[in-house]
């Protein structure tokens, strides 16, 4: 399997002008990285690192399998209701190994896989445009939430049940529907349950931001076609690369360390990951509420203000060149971009040789779109270098599910360094709960007292 690497020469000196320096990243850093290394390592024996035991799940990964290749059969269209990881992670993995067309395609193209739909925000324009597009007898829905009260995506059921009864009848219904949740506790765990329902697991100790590689994941992509197998070997891979102590070889460990770095102490927070590839977008995406969940935290684990925190940005390469890429050069320095650049894009256009009297295009001739879009990231990365500001570069040397499992096990194991450098629990996220519990308040649950809410000051509404 081809490795991926990350180059971070951009952001150390004498690369780059004030950058890291060698003694500093061997020294300082180092030191820090060991002690994040092992609160990590602690963390893990004591099992709530769950995520890091996925590429290792065989017997869930045989069930997911088993259960993918009947609905694949089965169903024209499969529909995911589900929002944040339960969402995000099913789309990174569709749109980068099955392509942004996939949907598009004639069954002949998808060799008779289903259309993968994932549906993540309860718009009703959305809802209403989906059941313009799929039949209601031909279609799965996957509905994903792990503690079953989820309030957009049991919404969503709710509408979506009601509306595949009234179609083809309560009994008929049951079959199309699979639901993703909790092992043992939860309101879809009691209706599946109840009413017959296939479920599969979410794994108590993994959650939804790091579920990418449990059947929150696994499933979408196992039911068109995808090769789980090499998916999670390339996860498994990784996870064993960054298990080492020694920061230099071990690529989470620089990942976290020198974000951090570049934010506690150059004051850089905003990291933007830039790939240059659309099929990558989604990764971005995933990444942007990984990072920004994890580490957005108000106190350390021992109850301290924080006084840094990082802000995600997903951007893509080369479109963000022609609105993002003015302010990453002579905005503040306030930013670390990472660059994502696939050397091989598969199946390659080469540009006609026309126009050879116009020079604006007589140079473009005999190169191909994967040779220019590379060169636009070197360029920029090379642009960012001179302007003082720092970048690092992912090269995958292409896009599949062995570089994909790769990449994603990366990221995340950089998230839980990150999380001990910074001195904060990467694995809860108690920002979110205000509002579900004003949400779950205004919309009349049981139990939950409805918030007042302040009257509008006339003078502030135009």
């Amino acid at each position: 399997m081809a490795s991926i690497s990350f180059n971070f020469g951009n952001i150390m000196a004498p690369a780059l002008d004030g950058g890291v320096e060698a003694s500093l990243f061997d020294g300082e850093m180092a030191e820090a990285f060991g002690a994040a290394h092992a609160a990590v390592e602690a963390q893990r024996a004591t099992g709530v690192l769950g995520f890091l035991d996925l590429p290792h799940a065989s017997e869930t990964v045989d069930q997911v399998r088993t259960l993918a290749e009947g609905y694949g059969q089965w169903f024209e269209d499969v529909v995911i209701l589900g929002i944040g990881g339960s969402g995000l992670g099913a789309k990174a993995l569709r749109d980068a190994l099955l392509g942004p067309y996939w949907n598009d395609r004639s069954d002949e193209e998808r060799d008779h896989f289903p259309r993968l739909h994932v549906v993540d925000n309860p718009d009703p324009f959305t809802m209403r445009g989906l059941f313009e597009r799929v039949d209601p007898a031909r279609t799965l829905f996957n509905v994903i939430s792990k503690s079953g009260a989820t309030a957009e995506t049991m919404a969503q059921y709710l509408l979506v049940r009601d509306t595949v009864e009234a179609a083809i009848g309560a009994e008929a219904a049951r079959g199309h529907f699979l639901f993703t949740t909790d092992p043992t506790v939860g309101a879809l765990r009691r209706i599946g349950e109840a009413e017959d329902i296939p479920m599969l697991p979410v794994p108590e100790n993994v959650g939804g931001r790091f579920s990418v590689l449990s059947p929150v994941g696994l499933l979408p992509a196992a039911v068109c076609g995808v090769d789980l197998d090499a998916l999670l070997a390339g996860a498994a891979a990784m996870e064993e690369r960054c298990r080492s102590g020694r920061l230099s070889d071990n690529p989470a460990g620089v990942l976290a360390t020198l974000l951090h770095h570049c934010d506690s102490v150059r004051g850089q927070p905003i990291h933007v990951l830039m790939p240059y590839s659309d099929r990558l977008r989604s990764v971005a995406l995933w990444f942007q509420q990984l990072w920004a969940e994890s580490l957005g935290k108000a106190r350390t684990t021992d109850g301290k203000p924080t006084a840094t925190g990082p802000t995600p940005v997903a951007a893509l390469g080369a479109t963000d060149q022609h609105s993002f890429l003015q302010l990453l050069m002579e905005g503040p320095k306030d930013k670390v971009v990472l660059f994502i650049e696939v050397t091989d894009h598969g199946p390659d256009s080469v540009i006609p040789q026309r126009h050879p009297e116009i020079k604006e295009l007589a140079y473009l001739g005999g190169h191909s779109l994967g040779e220019l879009i590379n060169t636009e990231r070197r360029a920029t990365a090379e642009a960012l270098r001179r302007e003082g500001r720092p970048n690092a570069t992912f090269f995958l040397p292409e896009i599949g599910p062995g570089t994909l499992g790769q990449l994603l096990m990366l990221l995340q194991v950089a998230t839980v360094y990150a999380g001990a450098l910074y001195g904060v629990d990467p694995l809860d996220q108690p920002g979110v709960e205000l509002s579900k519990r004003l949400t779950y308040g205004l919309m009349g649950r049981e139990g939950v007292e409805p918030p007042d809410l302040p009257e509008s000051d006339p003078r502030w509404v135009l």
